[in-house]
């Protein structure tokens, strides 16, 4: 007795490749559009960086000055400092694609990367509690 038919590996191999076009469509429209980072804490929008400008810094959010982030003059942006214990917020790395985010839940901070122009009903939202 077969488990698994040349039709079930036929449509798991279609399966694979669609999604992987979808993934490398969707990053290549996103990766064009200028971005900004909007930093949360404890669910509130505290702080928006431009990521299009050409300069590199670093900084921490007035509510917490225990986390630093880092901005890259190539419009990406990292959590490079934390006193969580885990410090998985600083191994996710840097950010720079439309969608992507990264948590420091220890001190309730979110960062996420949204669309440089207006909102619409489409993006990407985020829920945190």
């Amino acid at each position: 007795m077969k488990f698994i038919k040349k039709t079930d590996i036929f449509i798991i191999l279609i399966v694979i490749i669609i999604s992987f076009v979808g993934f490398f469509i969707f990053k290549i429209i996103l990766s064009n559009k200028p971005a900004k980072a909007e930093i949360y804490y404890k669910s509130e929008l505290v702080m928006v960086v431009d990521l299009t400008e050409t300069r590199e810094k670093t900084f921490s959010i007035p509510q917490n000055n225990n986390v630093v982030f880092h901005v890259f003059t190539d419009g990406s942006i990292c959590f490079s400092e934390s006193d969580c214990p885990d410090k998985i917020c600083i191994r996710t790395g840097k950010l720079n694609t439309i969608g992507e985010s990264a948590a420091c839940l220890p001190n309730e901070i979110i960062l996420k990367i949204v669309p440089y122009d207006k909102e619409n009903k489409n993006d990407i939202d985020l829920i945190a509690s």
